[in-house]
């Protein structure tokens, strides 16, 4: 059965925006609390920025995998660069959990710094499958390189 790029869209950008609301649930209960405490730069944005700009990136990051995804699951490359992505994003996941959950800066500097290779890994691939949905990415590198900046 052949599945529609619309239909592979919504699915993917549902299973980002879910298994990252998920990893939110980590999130919510140290914004208010532990977060605050942390030494933020100067041009670091309101808290109330974050859901949505998640929402955004998630939203870009589906339609990215979903692009993917398209171009025909029986390519090795495609197969490969899907798993990749999904790798990544259960990463993403775990950073939530090690930074906020666990309130560990250490574990959660020691996760982002693979996720970013791997987010620089699946731009790479992506790029060489669809030059568009490896630009889509770009946002999530440049917001992932920014959470790095966060100090105890």
């Amino acid at each position: 059965m052949k599945i529609s790029l619309i239909l592979k869209i919504v699915l993917c950008v549902v299973a980002c925006i879910v298994i990252g609301g998920l990893s939110g649930l980590a999130t919510s209960n140290s914004i208010n609390t532990w977060y605050v405490h942390l030494n933020k730069p100067s041009f670091n944005p309101p808290n109330w920025l974050f859901g949505p700009a998640w929402t955004l990136l998630y939203t870009l990051m589906g339609i990215a995998v979903a692009l993917i995804w398209h171009k025909g699951w029986t390519n090795k490359l495609v197969r490969n660069a899907v798993y990749l992505f999904a790798a990544q994003l259960i990463l993403n996941a775990f950073w939530s959990i090690a930074f906020f959950g666990m309130q560990s800066p250490v574990l959660g500097l020691m996760v982002i710094v693979v996720l970013l290779v791997l987010i620089v890994t699946c731009i790479i691939l992506f790029r060489r499958i669809d030059k568009v949905a490896a630009w889509l990415l770009l946002p999530y590198l440049l917001w992932v390189s920014f959470a790095t900046v966060f100090k105890p």
